[in-house]
């Protein structure tokens, strides 16, 4: 699995945007005791501003609101700032994490958004409104959530590309 630079924002930074969460999943366990079974509950949150920063968070708890709580918390310390192009993304680009593969392809104005449901979210919180993805392999919505993220991730606008190189437009 390769690491990503992520271009993390500042928990200062995230706690003044006005950012919208939404909960993607949430998984019931349980633990056979002597009395019974005891359930937990784990909860995936994806926060954003729909304007190019989203991040995603995790939470574990005995009950479904705690649970959703802490994932939302957990999400705003995981902000991250993505690069977009118009409404669109400006380059095709695969993201991947375990098993699954997101493959997300720049789409024309009025397009929408051509994605499952995880995935979905994901770009919607993110700002993109015009998008083509296709995800391989994995459909666990927790690797689905970070595969995009890690995709999302790797967009470079052509400037930065060219800066980096050393070359000019």
């Amino acid at each position: 699995m390769v690491k990503r630079n992520f271009d993390v924002i500042p928990l200062a930074e995230a706690a003044d945007l006005e950012l919208v969460d939404e909960v993607v999943a949430i998984n019931r366990s349980a633990a056979v005791v002597k009395g019974g079974r005891r359930f937990s509950f784990s909860a995936l949150s994806i926060v954003g501003n729909k304007g190019g920063i989203v991040g995603i968070g995790y939470g574990k708890a005995k009950q479904v609101p705690n649970a959703v709580e802490k994932s939302v918390k957990d999400g705003r310390k995981n902000c991250v700032r993505i690069q977009l192009e118009g409404s669109s993304i400006p380059h095709v680009v695969e993201g991947r994490f375990c098993s699954s593969l997101v493959r997300l392809i720049p789409a024309s104005p009025g397009t929408g958004i051509i994605a499952g449901g995880s995935v979905r979210k994901v770009l919607e919180l993110a700002g993109v409104k015009d998008i083509l993805t296709k995800s391989f392999g994995s459909n666990n919505p927790i690797n689905l959530v970070k595969a995009t993220l890690d995709g999302l991730a790797q967009l470079r606008s052509r400037e930065a590309i060219a800066k980096a190189r050393g070359v000019e437009l």
